[in-house]
């Protein structure tokens, strides 16, 4: 029987592609708020008697709505509209164009929902992005193509209270993009909530997450008005967020996303200890490989001083999945030995 090739587990964008990429992430940092839906158009109504500007655009797919601009005359406010538009006309070109380059993007929904949490500041207020959009976002970042699972989940987490000046109320923010969601029980009491999700079986879902000993457990988030589920570690995989994008639909979305190193060593603890989950034991472990490669070979990281800081369960869960680590990483022997020695030293 022949032998199964080993492939390398990521490759590179060419340099143009990524400082396409790091151009748009430079110019949306400090744009502000972003328009919400499709770019749109400005649109002139008199049937009063009286001019006022409207932007006309898609909130969500086969939705459009005017949002009201100014009356007809201010010029100021109309110029900042046209603005406006012009800019996310223009990102909207450039997400599509990487698209076709392979970085990852995400689809309209998910764009919406990010959209209206950047726009009420809850990533600026401490709010973090997990699970498998914070890996795709990994990607783009460290300017790789690699095999990824697509998902309907986003997942949000936070270490500590976020810093608002005042409760804002999580639901009102996710009703605020016009997409039709349910609260979903949490887990295991099913009350009260703790994720929200479109109708449907493979519909968007969206789940708070916050650090706790015991899997699963509902805490409340008073900023919020909101409730999380637990996961442990969240400590040590949120206590160092970086600042990053997201793509998605025609948007290119700021967040803050786990440091990938420590999001690496998170994958591992997660995939010794899916038991009754080997799928996405596999994709976690995978994804560990592949964040472990890219951050030797690309940035020289060292895999042992983040290990170092981990706790004492992460760094035995990196003990016994040290086997399976190397085995996928047989072809990026440089990152191999690196996590050889970090598991060792760890």
């Amino acid at each position: 029987m022949t032998a199964l090739m080993a492939f390398p587990l990521y490759r590179p964008h060419e340099l143009s592609f990524r400082t396409q990429y790091a151009e748009v992430k430079e110019r949306i940092r400090a744009a502000g708020r972003l328009l919400p839906g499709t770019p749109g158009r400005l649109v002139l109504r008199t049937g009063t008697g009286y001019g006022y500007w409207y932007r006309g655009y898609y909130s969500v797919p086969g939705q459009e709505v005017e949002d009201f601009i100014c009356k007809e005359g201010d010029d100021e406010a109309l110029r900042t509209a046209k603005e406006q538009i012009e800019f996310a006309e223009w990102t909207a070109r450039q997400v599509r164009d990487l698209r076709k380059l392979e970085f990852q993007v995400a689809d309209k929904p998910v764009a919406r929902v990010l959209v209206e949490l950047h726009n009420a500041g809850l990533f600026e207020s401490g709010l973090v992005l997990v699970g498998a959009l914070c890996y795709m976002a990994w990607l783009n970042e460290l300017g790789v193509r690699a095999t990824i699972a697509r998902t309907q989940d986003i997942d949000l987490a936070r270490r500590q209270a976020l810093k608002l000046a005042t409760p804002l109320p999580f639901l009102g923010t996710i009703e605020a993009t016009k997409l039709k969601f349910s609260p979903i029980p949490g887990m295991p009491s099913r009350t009260p909530p703790t994720s929200v999700k479109r109708p449907g079986a493979n519909e968007l879902r969206i789940d708070v997450l916050a650090d706790g000993p015991t899997l699963g457990r509902t805490v409340p988030i008073p900023e919020l008005q909101w409730h999380a589920q637990t996961v442990p570690f969240y400590d040590y995989l949120l206590s160092q967020p970086r600042e990053a994008c997201v793509l998605a639909g025609g948007h290119c979305v700021p967040v803050k996303l786990p440091a990938p190193e420590r999001l690496l060593w998170h994958k591992v603890y997660a995939s010794a200890n899916r038991t009754g989950a080997p799928e996405k034991a596999r994709k976690d472990l995978l994804q560990a490989a592949t964040l472990a490669v890219i951050l030797v070979e690309q940035d020289e990281a060292s895999l042992r001083d983040s290990l170092r800081e981990a706790p004492a369960r992460l760094r035995s869960a990196a003990h016994a999945r040290r086997h399976a680590l190397v085995k996928l990483l047989e072809v990026h022997p440089e990152a191999a030995a690196q996590l050889e020695l970090a598991v060792q030293s760890g």
